[in-house]
């Protein structure tokens, strides 16, 4: 604990100048707006490099929930700069979510680049209220780095259940706590408060397989991975998917 405290002090000192705007109040509104969609960007592409292989594999058997009239409907919560749209098969209608409404430019070039989906609306709200979401109105719902930022994992999870149709899927990728035993975990504690400052409300510690396992899917698959992202706390990871 000690170790972790003097750590905690040290990156602190560091960012002192965040510290001091978040202090004044304009830390968070400037992260929202410029940092976190320009920073979301670049972590994304380095990201789906790393896991590129694992994505495409997640979601080969996407085409295999459409609905009884052969659409499929797909639902991304928290969709940022649409890092996922590559993966989605041809014909897909998206849903996009996110509760910042400041990704425009990344998700447009995207949209773009991906014309092979049909995009039908975005909606800006917080993973835990997807009210303007039907119940029981989609066939898969894709969740990918979102559950470390959200306030109430087991709230966004309900949610999932509730929009998604009787045999509906859900997929994540999600970075998640170390062994606590071991030096990343040492690492991550560490990093916890001036990362969490910095990026939005990112967690690093949260063991997100728990929720997962406690939520009432009828099925549930999960890996633990390892995503090489050099000099980073955030190389633990879950994969897989859940059914309703």
């Amino acid at each position: 604990e000690t170790g972790v405290l003097l750590l905690r002090a040290c990156l602190a000192l560091l960012a002192m100048p965040i510290y001091l705007l978040a202090f004044l109040g304009i830390w968070k509104p400037f992260c929202k707006k410029v940092f976190f969609p320009y920073f979301l960007e670049k972590i994304s592409a380095i990201h789906n490099k790393k896991t590129h292989r694992q994505k495409q594999e997640l979601f080969r058997n996407l085409p295999e929930f459409a609905g009884a009239s052969g659409e499929l409907k797909l639902l991304e919560i928290g969709t940022g700069c649409g890092a996922n749209f590559q993966f989605y098969p041809p014909g897909c209608k998206v849903t996009c979510t996110d509760i910042n409404p400041h990704f425009q430019q990344s998700l447009t070039r995207n949209m773009k680049q991906n014309q092979h989906l049909h995009y039908e609306r975005f909606i800006v709200a917080a993973a835990e209220d997807l009210s303007p979401v039907p119940s029981g109105s989609v066939d898969a719902v894709v969740c990918t780095l979102v559950l470390c930022s959200v306030l109430d994992v087991d709230k966004v999870l309900r949610e999932v259940l509730r929009v998604l149709r009787p045999g509906g899927i859900f997929y994540f990728l999600e970075h998640v706590a170390a062994d606590r035993s071991s030096w990343k975990y040492f690492w991550q504690q560490s990093c916890f408060p001036t990362w969490k400052l910095v990026f939005a409300g990112c967690c690093l510690t949260r063991e997100i397989w728990k929720n997962l396992e406690q939520a009432n899917f009828s099925e549930l698959k999960l890996q633990h991975i390892s995503v090489p992202l050099a000099w980073t706390p955030i190389k633990p990871h879950i994969i897989g998917y859940a059914v309703k």
